[in-house]
């Protein structure tokens, strides 16, 4: 297409003023039949891992072929991560919210022809609630999603992210429209101090001071001043930001906006790790679709503010989560961190006054521009108010994306909406903060899921990721696990990080032989103060969390480490031994015939038998027997 076309059709798309925004929303509702069916397919990251490609396509091709009546002819969509991810391939039927779970494309048929042309339920296909047995059929009644309070999610798993035509209809770029004709910057930034909004991305600094600051930065220093999203997720177990950045790509993109309009900057920047090309990829389509339609780009909305923002890809090196080791990746710097001995509001990206705010604090803008900030402080609990997302993985029945007020107790999270760890029994801890935060145990299930409150219990919130721990994990692994990944993850710049980090993980990895002793407890204790005390930037500071929550609330866990030279949670493998319950084995030989290196003897229907001179440890024979036949000692 010639420039002079383009030209014409960019022209014909811009939007000019609220009233072109309303008038072209109305426009989109009016062609849309509300009570005409719909099938709607999760296309989020973990979805199509497990196919829903496959799914929808195969979906498409059953209609094709179905040949019912045009007036009943669903419409197909396909969304961002509806959140239940163990279940996953996700199909839910609109208007009815009939939900079906891990959906297969060789089910598309029978969905078409008994759903949608009988009206009748795929039973097989219901979610089964593993507390009671009972088969759920609409979507708004299972637990998982019942006990959450959808507000930054609204929109995720009901619209296309990569059609703004479906965010404009569902009341995105309402905040900005009405930011640009009614509010002035000075209002937007006093709807955000009202609200109480904290930053979602760990340290949970009030995003309104944080505004407020770099107002008055500029007052000194001038212009120009970013606005920057932190879209570098890194924390083992996360995928909130991820899931928001590829369901909702619009809603950050607005809150940037917002922030940008507040704080007068012409310029921002999405700085988003490599690893989520899907998010990249709806972010992309996004900014394209809003400089269009006149949302982004100069002039916007005929308001006389011009903003722009591009993507720029991190190399996923964890410590880029980082404020300064962010900038300096931007900057096309190696991304380390650098002393923080002036705040970035002040100078920041390239020495200047920089905004810089995660992705679910900017998705959480739009709403309080919208909705006030009185009605956002009303959410949650006073010191921390609005919803958290939380990413829920570990021993869970239901593993997926949970948002909640601020303020519910551990335990609904993990029991209520989770489903509790498989089996029934309690669980052991919960690590929240990912690798910079802490254990909590099930003995304080009940402390609100809060910033304050976390922090008081020796963990933090962190970006949202929740691991969920039974009694078949050792707390000396997990310290292990989270040292390993910070000592493989530091950029190596501070010797408190670099050298202390490892002979922390030496000192566990001794605990994990039966090598260790008291005193070494108190030497982890003594190297976990220095380096909080000394390490150059707040990943390294915190990063013995880990080690510190474990052995505040598990100590005897790790006293029968170097004391007795035992593991309780069966783990560690120089310090357990395999053996088989005669009274309970039946003989069936499965454990026999799944053991990699033979070492299980016995005839059929006849009590086995480990040579543990052989075993390796690898518990495979656990994993097999059905009759709970094979015991750790």
């Amino acid at each position: 297409m010639h420039d002079h076309a383009l030209a014409e059709q960019s022209d014909a798309l811009r939007l000019r003023s609220l009233d072109d925004l309303n008038r072209l929303r109305k426009q989109i509702l009016d062609k849309r039949d509300p009570d005409q069916p719909e099938i709607v397919v999760c296309h989020g990251t973990g979805c199509l891992a497990n196919g829903s490609a496959d799914v929808s396509a195969a979906i498409r091709s059953a209609l094709d072929t179905s040949g019912i009546e045009a007036k009943v002819v669903p419409g197909i969509k396909t969304t961002g991560c509806q959140g239940f991810c163990s279940h996953g391939p996700l199909v839910v039927i609109r208007p009815r919210g009939i939900f079906y779970q891990k959906v297969k494309p060789k089910d598309a048929k029978e969905i078409i022809e008994k759903t949608i042309v009988q009206g009748d339920v795929v039973k097989r296909l219901l979610y089964k609630n593993p507390t009671d047995g009972e088969k759920i059929l609409h979507e708004q009644d299972i637990p998982f999603y019942k006990r959450q309070t959808r507000v930054v999610l609204h929109n995720i798993g009901k619209i296309d992210p990569t059609d703004i035509s479906d965010t404009i209809a569902s009341g995105g770029y309402q905040a900005l429209a009405k930011a640009l004709t009614t509010m002035t910057p000075e209002q937007v930034v006093q709807e955000i101090e009202t609200s109480g909004l904290r930053g979602r991305g760990g340290a949970g600094f009030p995003t309104g001071r944080k505004w407020r600051s770099a107002l008055t930065a500029i007052e000194k220093k001038g212009r120009p001043v970013y606005v920057v999203v932190n879209g570098d997720e890194g924390d083992p177990g996360a995928f909130m930001d991820r899931t928001i950045m590829e369901g909702d790509p619009h809603a950050v993109l607005e809150g940037l906006i917002l922030g940008a309009y507040a704080l007068g900057a012409n310029q921002g920047y999405l700085y988003v790790r490599a690893e989520y090309p899907l998010a990249i990829k709806h972010l992309t389509i996004a900014m394209e679709q809003a400089r269009a339609c006149g949302l982004l780009g100069d002039n916007i909305l005929n308001s006389g503010f011009s903003f722009d923002a591009r993507i720029n890809r991190g190399a996923g090196a964890f410590v880029c989560g980082e404020s300064t080791a962010l900038f300096t990746s931007i900057e096309g710097n190696p991304g380390n961190p650098r002393p923080k001995y002036v705040r970035s509001v002040e100078e920041g990206l390239w020495g200047r006054p920089t905004v810089l705010n995660n992705v679910e604090t900017w998705a959480n803008i739009p709403l309080i521009v919208n909705k006030g900030g009185d009605w956002y402080a009303k959410i949650g609990v006073p010191h921390s108010t609005g919803t958290k997302v939380f990413s829920l993985v570990g021993k869970v029945n239901n593993v997926g994306l949970v948002e909640v007020p601020m303020g519910v107790p551990l335990s609904t999270i993990v029991e209520d909406i989770g489903g509790g760890v498989p089996g029934g029994a309690p669980f052991k801890a919960v690590q929240t903060g990912g690798p910079s935060g802490g254990c909590i145990p099930y003995e304080l299930k009940d402390t609100p899921v809060d910033f304050d409150s976390l922090t008081k219990a020796g963990s933090m919130m962190g970006s949202g990721a929740m691991i969920v721990m039974d009694n078949r994990d050792c707390v000396v692994d997990v310290g292990r696990y989270f040292l390993r990944f910070l000592e493989e993850e530091s950029c190596g710049k501070c010797m408190p990080c670099r050298l202390g980090l490892s002979r922390m993980r030496e000192i566990l990895d001794n605990f994990s032989e039966g090598k260790g002793s008291e005193k070494d407890i108190e030497d982890l204790l003594s190297l976990s103060k220095a380096i909080q005390d000394s390490a150059l930037c707040a990943l390294g500071s915190s990063a013995p969390n880990p080690v510190l929550t474990t052995l505040k609330y598990f100590k005897d866990e790790y006293l029968a480490h170097v004391t007795r030279q035992k593991c309780p949670a069966g783990v560690c493998k120089n310090l357990i031994t395999y053996s088989i319950d005669p009274e309970l084995c039946t003989g069936c030989t499965s454990c026999a015939k799944q053991c990699p290196v033979g070492c299980i003897e016995g005839e059929k229907k006849k009590t086995h038998a480990i040579d543990t001179g052989l075993c390796i440890r690898c518990g495979i024979c656990m994993d097999t027997c059905k009759f709970n036949a094979v015991n750790v000692i």
